[in-house]
């Protein structure tokens, strides 16, 4: 029992601070550096290595926390871009035009693709290039 309150402790506090990280970064803005991309999350599996498998498993547990909110962000192709239009469709209290909707998704992916390519470029000239 106590091994399982600490676990929705932690998860908790993970979930907590990676919401406050998210507000700091819309309120206080971010560049590219304060994110990190594929190249970055090797570089941190890679360290966690190093201290064993238990801080493997803890980066895996916050990787997929955090992977579990940015997908709830209201970015169009994203579930929480999903969940803003089927708000707007009930206050509307009708059905956005389909094509509407797919043209709203490809700009909201092809925002998601230019922000993944920028981050892990950065991620390269940061672990490589300098």
């Amino acid at each position: 029992v106590a091994i399982l309150s600490y676990g929705f402790t932690q998860t908790w506090y993970i979930i907590t601070s990676i919401i406050g990280v998210l507000g700091k970064m819309f309120t206080q803005g971010f560049s590219l550096n304060d994110l990190g991309g594929p190249v970055a999350m090797y570089s941190y599996t890679s360290e966690a290595a190093h201290y064993g498998i238990l801080s493997v498993m803890n980066l895996m547990a916050v990787l997929s926390i955090n992977l579990g909110i940015v997908n709830l962000l209201p970015i169009p192709a994203l579930d929480g871009g999903k969940l803003l239009l089927n708000i707007v469709e009930a206050i509307r209290r009708k059905p956005l035009d389909p094509e509407k909707e797919g043209i709203i998704t490809l700009v909201g992916f092809g925002f998601l693709m230019i922000l993944m390519i920028l981050v892990t470029w950065n991620d390269i000239q940061r672990y490589f290039l300098h």
